[in-house]
């Protein structure tokens, strides 16, 4: 089965990414998932309306203990992947699912932008106050 390409662009993250270690072909395989969440705009003037997107996404390997090391709650990305079926054996019923897989993931946050919001989430801060230099 064909795979769908899914784009996700200038989304936040809700947390911070989560990984854990799973038994893969060849050993022990990091797996990461994180959600990131974009808003589009529909509608003009008075009537414009927000709309929200979440997509929990998949990433595996270096890719996601590179992710967990970077990103926070809040992290600025770009994500571009697939869906793809994940359907697996249980009681002997197939049980039918779906994943969303990172394929590229684009780190939009300065440097500075990164350390100041890992400083406020330190400093127990509910909303990371970020600093746009230059802008």
């Amino acid at each position: 089965m064909a795979n769908i390409q899914v784009i996700q662009r200038s989304a936040h993250l809700a947390g911070n990414v989560k990984c854990e270690q799973v038994a893969g072909r060849n050993g022990p395989v990091t797996k990461g998932t994180l959600v990131a969440i974009s808003n589009s705009h529909r509608g003009s003037s008075d009537l414009r309306e927000v709309q929200a997107t979440a997509i929990t996404w998949t990433l595996w390997g270096k890719q996601a203990e590179d992710a967990a090391a970077y990103l926070t709650r809040g992290s600025h990305v770009n994500v571009i992947g697939r869906m793809s079926h994940n359907n697996y054996v249980k009681n002997d019923e197939t049980v039918y699912g779906w994943d969303f897989v990172v394929d590229e993931i684009d780190y939009l946050d300065t440097q500075a932008e990164t350390t100041a919001r890992r400083h406020a989430v330190r400093a127990g801060s509910a909303t990371p106050a970020v600093e746009h230099v230059g802008v």
